[in-house]
């Protein structure tokens, strides 16, 4: 199965979902907007329209799709209009971008769900669109906590966030 979000930072999102059992694959990339093959470059003008994305595959007799939503929004702000923390733009937006009509009605059921059991302070800024077409982030996107740890970025905001979620668990 397929499962796709946006929720800031590719770096971010895809190091959570490639420490979530059940998930076969995580792959950054961008989604949802008007331009063919576009390049990291294009999509942080924010002027292309697309989201930074993680397209998972998972195995649903492992990790339920519920699951999946569940840590998505555990792991990110869905209360802030095209932001997570300092990263700012449209590009950063919080999407769930369903394949099928049973992701959609999922997706908008979990944040029904949410937003009466007031979890978060503000309302739930969260997208639920069509998926279409996925373009893959360029190569050095692919797995870069992993391969960056030493990166200022990656030491200040992605190592806690992960620390974070893993106690969690």
């Amino acid at each position: 199965m397929k499962a796709t979000f946006g929720g800031g930072c590719f770096w971010c999102t895809e190091i959570i979902f490639l420490n979530t059992d059940g998930v076969n694959s995580v792959l950054p990339g961008y989604m949802g907007g008007k331009r063919q093959n576009p390049t990291y470059e294009q999509i942080c003008s924010g002027g292309t329209g697309h989201v930074e994305v993680v397209h998972i595959d998972f195995d649903e007799t492992k990790v339920s799709y519920q699951d999946l939503l569940a840590v998505f929004f555990k792991t990110h702000d869905p209360t802030t209009l095209n932001r997570q923390g300092e990263d700012v733009g449209t590009q950063y937006r919080s999407v769930i971008f369903y394949h099928d009509t049973d992701q959609k009605e999922e997706a908008e059921n979990f944040i029904k769900g949410l937003e009466e059991a007031k979890i978060y302070d503000n309302t739930i800024v969260t997208a639920v669109e069509e998926a279409v077409t996925f373009w893959p982030a360029e190569d050095y996107h692919v797995n870069y906590f992993n391969r960056n740890p030493e990166n200022p970025f990656c030491a200040a905001v992605i190592a806690p966030k992960l620390t974070k979620y893993l106690k969690s668990l």
